[in-house]
Order: structure tokens, then sequence, then C-alpha cells
């Protein structure tokens, strides 16, 4: 599909909208009624290393719009399995059958007591597909995004049950070197993998990380 010119729109802005309507994940989600495209790396990551079991208790760092934490329910089925989903974010994030959503910033102190109350316990899986805004600039772009995925990783760190799931957003270009090494010493197992549906484009990749091996949040 083309887009035709519009006065007062930028030829970047003019790409990444030709870029949306002719990307087949973007058509999926809509016709599926996800939120977002990015709804369907999260389910190429679960189905290859399937950590989204039924009864799972799941925390979504970062959930705005929502496409992760529906993902969730739909693998985890709260209603039936009597696990749990909770999407936090410092952006509302409009309700989603089946989980509980937080417009809170992971960053205050009183947030993991809080999850692991509204969990009735530790976690099984946390998961962050954050990104800070673009600033078209790769470098600064890149430490932005590190940045995030190691503050993600020292949260999960205080939530997650002892076997419990890391999943985070990296991208390629050097610092994630050092996010690797400290999660293969909190970790029994660390995978570096490129989703399908993250653009072939993008330096975008993801961190999954399982078998904590850290102690019990209490």
């Amino acid at each position: 599909m083309r887009v035709k010119t519009a006065r007062g729109r930028t030829g970047s802005s003019q790409r990444w909208l030709q870029r949306q309507l002719n990307d087949p994940y973007v058509v999926e989600a809509k016709k599926r009624g996800y939120r977002s495209r990015a709804a369907f790396k999260l389910m190429q990551l679960d189905d290859q290393f399937r950590f989204l079991k039924a009864g799972a208790r799941v925390v979504d760092l970062g959930a705005a719009p929502g496409g992760w934490t529906q993902v969730g329910v739909e693998r985890v089925q709260p209603g039936k399995s009597g696990g749990k989903v909770i999407g936090l974010d410092l952006t509302p994030v409009e309700p989603i059958a089946g989980a509980v959503l937080l417009h809170k910033d992971f960053y205050d102190a009183d947030v993991p007591a809080t999850l692991r109350s509204l969990l009735d316990g530790p976690a099984d899986v946390v998961l962050s597909d954050m990104a800070a805004p673009a600033t078209g600039d790769p470098q600064i772009d890149h430490l932005r995004i590190m940045a995030l995925a190691e503050v993600a990783h020292d949260f999960a760190r205080q939530v997650l049950r002892p076997g419990g799931t890391f999943v985070a957003k990296v991208l390629q270009g050097g610092t994630e070197r050092s996010l690797l090494e400290q999660l293969k010493r909190d970790f029994a197992k660390v995978r570096h993998v490129k989703p399908a549906a993250s653009r072939a484009d993008s330096a975008e990749m993801y961190v999954v990380a399982s078998g904590f091996r850290g102690k019990a949040a209490k």
C-alpha cells in the first residue's frame, strides 16, 4: 500500500506510516484485537522457550499499550488456572480482562512489595519490552534501552522466585555484554534471540534468562 503525500507530513513520518500499513504483523494485530504488533514477539519467544505456563504469576513492566499483557492473559489463563498477570506502566493502560493494571513507576520503593501482595507471592516471570523515546542517535538510543533493561533486571531480582524467568528487550551495540554477564551470574540459562516479528532492519533483540538462582522474595 502506498501512502499519498499529505500537507504537513514529513518524509520520515510518511515512510513510517507506509511501513505500518504494509506490515503483516500490524495487520494481523488489528485483526486479532491485539493492541500492538509487539504481541507477536512475545508469542514467538514463548513458543520457543515456554515460560508463560498456565497458573504462572507474571509481571509486565512498561505494559502500555498492553499487547504483551494480553498475550500473558491468553497463555496464563488467570480465570481458569489461578495464575495472575499484572501490567505496570507510568502511562495509563486501558483495562484488559483477566489482568491487574497498575498506573505506577516501578522505580517507586513500594512497588516490589505491592506486586508480591497482589501476586500472593513471588513472580514466576518478569517481562520488559520497555524502550525510551528514540532520539535519532543510535548510540544514545542504545544506551537508554540498555539502562532500562539493567534496571528491569535489578527489579526482577527483587520479585522473582527461584527458577523464575526474566525477558527483556535489548539493542545490539556493545554494552549489552555487561548485562549478559550479570544475567549469567543470576540465571542458569541466558539466551540472546531475535524473534521473527522484530523488524530485520532493527538492532532490537531479546534476552530470555531462565532458572533464577536468587533467594525467594518475601
